[in-house]
């Protein structure tokens, strides 16, 4: 993001490739044909929720967007977060809805219809889904698996402390989730 205002006036996608480079994602094995299946699952078309945030379409690349620019804003700004790996944390923030792409069906008619068996969370999902095709480190994994925090359920609470005190990259992805979805995708 060496010029602002040039990134600035990029739509969603264009975002996310640069993003996608800078987190160095672009430069592992396996990238190009991650890149490819989220194309071909339409991750850049598909909305990131129903009833809620960026419920439109080409949503989840927006919100993807906008977690890894608060997560980035909060390495920079925070003294909890300056000393998380940013790539790391950058990756995560980029592939944390991933499994999505599975969720939101178009009805044929302009809308989408949410689909979930249940089996496992989203945060889960995402993980094993990137690592079809890429590699992840430990606390990119971790971050995309607790980006949901409390909100994954209280059978994960007493899990959820350690988690954040042990790895600050997976409690800077969930702050960077909930200030993207309940402030910055909110229409005012």
């Amino acid at each position: 993001m060496d010029n602002e205002k040039l990134y600035e006036d990029m739509k969603p996608k264009e975002k996310f490739e640069v993003l996608w480079a800078e987190s160095g994602l672009a430069d592992r094995p396996g990238a190009e044909n991650l890149w490819q299946q989220m194309v071909a699952l339409g991750f850049f078309e598909k909305p990131a929720s129903i009833k809620h945030h960026s419920n439109h379409p080409g949503g989840l690349c927006e919100h993807s967007v906008c977690v890894a620019e608060a997560a980035m804003e909060l390495c920079r700004t925070n003294h909890a977060f300056k000393k998380c790996n940013r790539n790391e944390v950058l990756a995560a923030a980029l592939l944390h809805d991933y499994c999505k792409v599975g969720k939101y069906r178009d009805k044929g008619n302009g809308e989408y219809e949410y689909f979930d068996a249940g089996l496992v969370g989203h945060g889960e999902g995402s993980v094993i889904m990137a690592q079809q095709y890429i590699k992840l480190t430990a606390r990119e994994i971790v971050a995309i698996r607790w980006h949901m925090g409390a909100y994954s359920g209280s059978q994960d609470w007493d899990t959820l402390s350690a988690v954040y005190d042990r790895y600050p990259e997976a409690l800077c992805l969930h702050f960077a989730d909930m200030i993207a979805t309940h402030y910055d995708e909110v229409p005012f």
